[in-house]
C-alpha cells in the first residue's frame, strides 16, 4: 500500500477512531505493521527509558478469545449508568454525534473477532502499585502513549484505521496469561487495526478552544 501523502496537519486532523469503516475482509501485511512500529519507536520517553513493548496479535484463535473478553466488558460498560458514552446526550448540539459514537462502539464490540490485527502497547511497571507517586505514574503513561499515538498516525498515512480502546483491561490478567505478558508489565490499551473503507476522513466536531483554554489562571478563559 502506497502512502496517502497527507500533510502533517492533515494526518493530525483526520486520524479518527475508526470502527464502522474498518475493512474486516482485507488482511494487513506484517511488514506494514512493523514499518508503523519502527516509526513509533522514535517517540520520546521519560529519561529516554524506552521501556515500551508492543504485543501484536494476528493469530485468529487469540483474537477470538480477546474479542470475547471485550464483548463481556463492553456489555457491562454499556449497562452502566455512569458510562462516558452517555455524556452530552442532553446537549442538543452534541447528542447526534455522541449517539453515532455509541452506535459505532457497539458495532466494534460485535465485530472485533473479525479484525486482522490487534496491538496491545505495554509499559514496564504497574501504575496500580500502592503508594506510587503521581509523577511516576504520569511518567510511565507519558512514555508509552506518545509512541502508540505515533503508530496510529503512521497507520493513518498508510491507509490503515485504528481505534484506542481500553475495555479489555477489565480482563487484563486473563489476557496477559493468554499472551504470556509478564506480571511486571502493564497493558495500556488495545488498538484494532485494519485497512479503512475509503481513505478520506474529515476533522471531527469539537468544542471551541475557548471552552478548555485557560490563560495563566484557571478562571481566565482563553476565548479571546
Amino acid at each position: 500500500m502506497s502512502k496517502l501523502n497527507l500533510s502533517a496537519d492533515e494526518v493530525l486532523m483526520t486520524t479518527r477512531a475508526v470502527r464502522k469503516r474498518l475493512d474486516f475482509d482485507r488482511s494487513v501485511e506484517p511488514a506494514l505493521l512493523r514499518e508503523c512500529l519502527d516509526i513509533a519507536l522514535q517517540a520520546p520517553s521519560g529519561s529516554n527509558s524506552q521501556g515500551w513493548h508492543f504485543m501484536l496479535v494476528t493469530e485468529q484463535s487469540l483474537i477470538d478469545t480477546i474479542a470475547a473478553y471485550y464483548r463481556e466488558a463492553f456489555a457491562a460498560y454499556e449497562a452502566s449508568e455512569a458510562q462516558p458514552l452517555k455524556q452530552h446526550l442532553d446537549d442538543p448540539s452534541m447528542a447526534p454525534t455522541q449517539a453515532r459514537v455509541l452506535n459505532s462502539a457497539q458495532y466494534l464490540a460485535a465485530n472485533l473477532h473479525r479484525i486482522p490485527a490487534l496491538l496491545i502497547p505495554c509499559m514496564q511497571g504497574r501504575a496500580d502499585t500502592p503508594g506510587l507517586p503521581a509523577s511516576v505514574i504520569a511518567g510511565m503513561f507519558g512514555s508509552i502513549i506518545p509512541a502508540t499515538w505515533s503508530f496510529m498516525l503512521a497507520a493513518r498515512e498508510r491507509g490503515l484505521g485504528t481505534c484506542w480502546t481500553t475495555l479489555h483491561l477489565n480482563y487484563e490478567r486473563e489476557i496477559a496469561a493468554l499472551l504470556g505478558i509478564p506480571d511486571e508489565y502493564s497493558q495500556v490499551a488495545m488498538i484494532p487495526i485494519a485497512y479503512t473503507q475509503g481513505t478520506h476522513f474529515s476533522p471531527a466536531p469539537r468544542k471551541a478552544l475557548g471552552d478548555c483554554l485557560h490563560l495563566n489562571k484557571w478562571h481566565n478563559n482563553g476565548a479571546g
